[in-house]
């Protein structure tokens, strides 16, 4: 069943993007992940043009942000206080994003960023995660090893302007998820991710979050971020495909309630293991796309366009 996107202009299977939206979805339940970084690179290789990947997918992540962020809300495994300083610092730091995609965009090199960004990060993250969760499952397979402690006092404890954060049992300075919020905020505009693949692990290792926590807490914020840089890049570039976003959605939804059941149900090593494994296949897929010589060397686009 081909369906034929106005603003992307290709045609693509309606039950492909369907299928895509509940995978992106249960990934986003279980791990606490927008999903934006395996679903935009996804995206790419089925022919979508970067720039509406980017916008579009933002919308899809707010859908199954939100969805799971409910389930979570049931469980009481969200901390709010916490929440509202990384969505301060993520939705100053999603206006500065657009206006820097905005940039690029009008001297024609996007498409190279965001495809460089993404196997730049998704490389250096996979591969940290990857190590981390090995040694732990290895720790806690020890006869008498328990789980590893992640809880340590360094540099972040001395920092001023201190706050307490009763549902994650944390006593720290609100600069450091400032700061961390508006990373996620610029790379959110750029690549189209909700921000969770970085933000996840920051919160367990530099903030010394529960792992329980983390995951409602990174959703929670996704979704305004996400929601925002989607308004802004509608209003601004025009690269908002609905039918697509609409596609995706469907699936997300439905996907993410199922991946907080499975995720409710597996060890944190592993779903760390397994989190880890797919940000190195995607990252793969994607630098071989940028070494090996493309199919067809050019392609044909409107002045200044895609």
């Amino acid at each position: 069943m081909q369906i034929y996107l106005p603003i992307a202009e290709v045609s693509v299977n309606a039950f492909l993007l369907l299928g895509l939206g509940g995978m992106v979805g249960i990934l986003s339940g279980m791990f606490g992940v927008g999903g934006g970084f395996l679903m935009t690179p996804l995206l790419f290789f089925i022919g979508i043009p970067p720039a509406v990947a980017v916008a579009t997918e933002a919308n899809q992540i707010v859908a199954s942000s939100f969805s799971g962020v409910l389930a979570h809300f049931r469980r009481r495994t969200v901390d709010l206080k916490m929440g509202t300083i990384l969505l301060t610092g993520g939705l100053i730091g999603a206006a500065l994003g657009v206006v820097l995609f905005n940039y690029l965009k009008s001297l024609g090199q996007v498409d190279l960023l965001v495809k460089l960004c993404y196997v730049v990060f998704l490389g250096v993250i996979g591969g940290l995660m990857f190590i981390e969760s090995l040694n732990a499952i290895r720790k806690s397979r020890k006869p008498g090893g328990a789980p590893p402690k992640r809880r340590q006092r360094g540099w972040i404890h001395a920092m001023p302007l201190k706050m307490r954060f009763r549902t994650s049992g944390l006593y720290i300075s609100v600069i450091p998820p400032m700061v961390v919020g508006l990373l996620v905020g610029v790379l959110s505009a750029i690549m189209g991710v909700g921000g969770g693949f970085i933000m996840v692990p920051a919160m367990i290792y530099l903030l010394g979050m529960p792992t329980k926590v983390v995951v409602g807490t990174s959703l929670f914020q996704i979704i305004f971020v996400t929601a925002f840089t989607t308004m802004l890049h509608a209003t601004t570039n025009y690269t908002v495909d609905v039918v697509l976003a609409v596609l995706l959605l469907v699936g997300g939804v439905i996907g993410a309630q199922i991946g907080t059941v499975i995720g409710g149900k597996m060890k944190a090593e592993q779903l760390r293991i397994l989190l880890a494994g797919l940000v190195l296949a995607v990252c793969g897929k994607l630098a071989l796309d940028l070494l090996l010589m493309p199919s067809e060397l050019y392609s044909l686009g409107a002045a200044g366009g895609h």
